[in-house]
């Protein structure tokens, strides 16, 4: 039964798993292809090394089907992306960062953004480190450990990163708008 359930983050049936891993690679392909397109607009070079960390471990889950619990874990992380998204449409559009609007866009990205890649970070690596010395990670071979390893390092780098920049963008929107509340208050 041990065996078993330390097997079960290595191997399983990926099928779903892949599905979900192709569909990510595929959007992650395309956004390159913006990036490379729009650079000056939308060029970020945490973006690409964000992208191409997760190419390069994904590669290992779609060509070998190894790592499957791994890979929808970290999948669950991409649960803070429509907030991100939707930050960048509000700047399109003009929106000031001050308003309601882009405020609960700013609280709600910070808060699921912390709660699916940065509060889960404890569970991440003890799940990995008790597979370390098992006979199942010892399997999997050179080439998916280190793309496991190092892009999973170079994820959470960025997740660090980007939360301190969510926090510190979100403290500044926030007190620009308490200040011209404040503004408003005097005035009449």
């Amino acid at each position: 039964l041990i065996s078993c359930l330390l097997d079960l983050p290595f191997r399983g049936d990926p099928r779903l798993v892949k599905m979900n891993v192709a569909i990510t690679c595929g959007y992650l392909l395309y956004d390159m292809l913006l990036l490379a397109r729009y650079w000056k607009l939308m060029g970020d070079g945490y973006f690409v090394c964000h992208h191409l960390a997760v190419l390069y471990a994904y590669g290992y889950v779609l060509n070998r089907g190894v790592l499957p619990y791994f890979a929808n874990f970290r999948l669950i992380s991409e649960l803070s992306t429509p907030f991100v998204n939707q930050r960048w449409f509000f700047d399109a559009m003009g929106q000031p960062r001050s308003s309601w609007p882009v405020l609960l866009n700013g609280f709600a990205m910070a808060t699921v953004f912390f709660l699916v890649r940065i509060a889960v970070i404890p569970r991440y690596y003890g799940d990995v480190f008790a597979t370390f010395g098992t006979e199942a990670f010892e399997k999997l071979g050179r080439g998916p450990q280190v793309a496991w390893i190092i892009s999973s390092g170079v994820l959470d780098i960025l997740n660090f990163l980007w939360m301190y920049k969510i926090l510190r963008g979100f403290y500044r929107a926030l007190s620009r708008a308490s200040w011209k509340k404040a503004q408003t208050r005097h005035v009449d």
